[in-house]
């Protein structure tokens, strides 16, 4: 099972988004990411959150098209996309597509980004997509699909990411040391369909931009 989770940022590309989505998918929203999954003509079958973003008549949309909802005190301590995630491993998918991650307010967004960082979601294989853009947290190794021209870029997310190693690459690294903060990463270009990235110790985001 694939598990769409819709979280409440900004969702671009509404063409891009709906070509990801396979009819047999599970559609999660977190909190007002329910309405991105209703703008895109799906039925969210979980919406779980403190519901403070989605107004009444959409709530009541979701209800009588038979959406599970799970609903939240606002004085909790975790926002709606972790809740969300936390189902979502619960469910023990093959792969989770997050859209509308980013956008907005900033805390939110890196917010969002680090959870996929958080040792409990090591196992979901999150792929964040918004429009043009994929990311991924790497731990160990990971093959990127693309085009050849397409913008890859990788930070470190602990203090350093060692063993880096890029295969398909216009500028190849072998077993280097990549620290947190460091823009050595940024900006390296695909020179055909598939480049691999892997590590030895650490975390790192890796960042697609379709050309």
């Amino acid at each position: 099972m694939r598990i769409i989770l819709f979280a409440n940022g900004h969702c671009p590309h509404p063409a891009r988004a709906r070509a990801l989505i396979h009819p047999d998918d599970f559609i999660l929203g977190a909190d007002g990411g329910a309405a991105h999954a209703l703008a895109l003509g799906l039925t969210p079958d979980l919406v779980i959150g403190d519901l403070d973003s989605l107004d009444v008549a959409t709530l009541a949309v979701l209800r009588a098209a038979g959406s599970e909802i799970r609903a939240f005190p606002r004085d909790k301590d975790d926002t709606d996309l972790e809740l969300a995630l936390r189902a979502a491993r619960a469910m023990q998918p093959q792969a989770v597509i997050l859209l509308g991650a980013l956008g907005g307010r900033l805390d939110q967004m890196l917010g969002n980004v680090l959870l996929l960082a958080r040792p409990e979601f090591a196992e979901l294989n999150i792929t964040l997509v918004a429009g043009a853009e994929q990311a991924w947290v790497v731990r160990d190794a990971r093959l990127i699909h693309g085009q050849p021209g397409d913008t890859l870029s990788v930070l470190a997310l602990t203090p350093e990411v060692t063993g880096l190693t890029y295969r398909g690459l216009r500028w190849p690294l072998q077993r280097a040391t990549l620290r947190l903060g460091e823009s050595r990463g940024i900006s390296n270009e695909l020179m055909a369909s598939e480049a691999h990235i892997s590590l030895e110790s650490g975390l790192a985001l890796v960042i697609l931009h379709e050309a």
